[in-house]
């Protein structure tokens, strides 16, 4: 136990819940006699919220208060875990009507092995790969494990869990609790043919939060999609599923030369097919240029609480037209504060 990250912890909490002074004196002194904090759940879930407002690389932040948090650090059996998950995947989908959630569980006990809860296999076959060439590796080691997956484009990766030492355990997904929106184009069948979906509701699943010096090494947690991850990066990028040449194909754009800017055309696009899918089946999303005002409201109040304000500027600005935001065009101070969600090394 790191004393003074968990006096600074607590003090502000203390300060933004308006607890005494008197609250925050025996608190910290019931903490010295355990010899060990333990958040109760009011402090773990500020934290998790804190950690979402502290998170530079997030242009969501201005909904951090809403973020529910699950408290399942009692939950230490695999397919209790399991279920807790399902919990999660059902009530953050929410037929469509997307609820940021997190679920915590025992730090330094749980872990969860895949990147995000719903994710794509990937696999490699003498024709190339079929699938989310992000998710190969994971894969391997899924089939590895026992799992063996229809080897479509479009198959849900199993969840692996692991308790302490345990050998890992893998669950399949049931199909009726994974929401997937076909991609569809408002004006040209031929994109509706190309058989693209996504999955609604993003799941992180391998970033650690951290609290007061404590690392929730399992903690998965959800806001929804900004258009352009799926439609800018996971569906156009080279090396994911690599869909433009195939979208510029079907509006006719010319692919012999760079300067014809069919990227950028194949890209509005595939863009205007990804927004206009999940809004015709009534699935939470949000286009970029909504996403950074709403970012810039949420500035405007971290100003007016008085908060130092930090973003990592690189992830901030959209893949997609970003100099037509005001992320753009500010500078921001790329300083990390906790609580706050980290990367780590993945357990395999």
């Amino acid at each position: 136990m790191n004393l003074q990250e968990v006096q600074r912890y607590l003090s502000l909490y203390q300060l933004e819940k308006n607890e005494s002074e008197a609250w925050l004196t025996n608190r910290l002194h019931e903490i010295k006699a355990v010899g060990e904090y333990i958040p109760t759940t009011e402090e773990l879930t500020f934290g998790a919220q804190v950690a979402w407002r502290n998170s530079n690389k997030c242009i969501g932040r201005l909904f951090w208060q809403s973020l529910h948090v699950v408290d399942a650090r009692d939950t230490l059996d695999e397919q209790a875990i399991f279920e807790k998950l399902l919990m999660h995947i059902q009530f953050a989908t929410n037929n469509g009507k997307i609820r940021p959630t997190i679920t915590v569980f025992a730090p330094g006990r749980v872990r969860i092995w895949n990147h995000q809860l719903i994710r794509y296999a990937g696999y490699e076959t003498a024709e190339g790969i079929v699938g989310d060439p992000h998710s190969v590796s994971f894969t391997k080691i899924c089939e590895s494990l026992g799992w063996k997956g229809e080897g479509t484009a479009f198959d849900v990766l199993p969840l692996v869990v692991q308790v302490d030492e345990r050998s890992p355990q893998v669950f399949s997904i049931p199909q009726e609790s994974i929401l997937e929106v076909p991609i569809r184009h408002p004006e040209r069948e031929e994109v509706d043919a190309l058989g693209m979906k996504w999955y609604a509701v993003p799941i992180i699943s391998s970033m650690r939060i951290q609290m007061a010096g404590i690392d929730f090494q399992a903690a998965p947690f959800n806001g929804w999609y900004m258009g352009t991850e799926i439609g800018a990066r996971n569906l156009a990028d080279h090396d994911r599923y690599d869909i433009l040449p195939a979208i510029a194909n079907i509006f006719g754009l010319d692919t012999t030369k760079q300067a014809s800017l069919w990227k950028d055309r194949a890209l509005v696009e595939l863009n205007i097919a990804v927004l206009h899918s999940f809004k015709e089946d009534g699935v939470s999303i949000v286009d970029h240029h909504t996403a950074a005002q709403q970012f810039k409201l949420f500035e405007e109040a971290e100003a007016t609480a008085g908060r130092e304000f930090t973003g990592n500027w690189s992830w901030l600005i959209p893949p997609l037209s970003p100099a037509a935001t005001h992320i753009f065009h500010k500078p921001y101070v790329n300083v990390y504060n906790t609580p706050n969600y980290f990367y780590q090394k993945p357990p395999y």
